[in-house]
């Protein structure tokens, strides 16, 4: 005789699903976008900007879109020539969680399936997770490219902390950025670019 199904076996099965379903839909992005379309900086380092504009220069089609760059991010398009119709300057973003959170809604609507990740390479773990559980949920693709600009090791704990606050995110639609504060609004319309 079969037992009843108990709410630790629907939950065990929910999470056996549930395991396939963000690689299905990075899979997926990556069949109808084989080429990223859009290259995603996330903010910190002019260094980043500055690989972000060479990697544009190699393929006029690509749009930049800067998640809380410095303060000197469209002087260093400029002086790589980019043209500011391809560059978006987006500050809202307060953290690395939230870099992906703010944008992935605007990428969705602009149907975008597949980006270029900009960070550095001690930031990409942490960056690669997030990427992960926000972007592939959303059915967004992400090929990072580095730059080994620190030699600093990304603690395990912020990549676990960061990797909770995404799940959480995936579940609430918040990631607990507000406990610090509002986010800052950009100034530039998404429509403009």
């Amino acid at each position: 005789m079969l037992k009843q199904p108990t709410l630790a076996g629907f939950t065990l099965i929910a999470f056996i699903l549930g395991l396939g379903y963000i690689p299905a839909r990075i899979a997926i992005a990556k069949q109808q976008a084989h080429r990223p379309e859009l290259i995603l900086v996330l903010g910190g380092s002019p260094a980043r900007e500055r690989l972000a504009a060479q990697l544009a220069s190699t393929d006029p089609s690509l749009k930049i879109w800067v998640s809380s760059g410095t303060s000197e991010a469209a002087s260093e398009f400029a002086a790589a020539r980019i043209p500011a119709s391809r560059v978006y300057l987006d500050h809202r973003a307060t953290d690395t969680v939230t870099n992906f959170t703010t944008v992935v809604k605007d990428l969705k609507r602009k149907h975008i399936d597949h980006v270029y990740l900009v960070t550095s390479a001690y930031h990409l773990p942490r960056a690669q997770v997030i990427a992960t559980i926000v972007f592939g949920s959303q059915g967004i693709a992400v090929t990072p490219v580095t730059i080994a600009d620190e030699q600093r090791i990304e603690s395990r704990w912020r990549i676990v902390r960061d990797g909770l606050r995404s799940l959480i995110w995936l579940s609430t639609g918040r990631t607990g950025a507000s406990l610090r504060g509002q986010f800052q609004h950009s100034h530039f319309k998404w429509q403009d670019f």
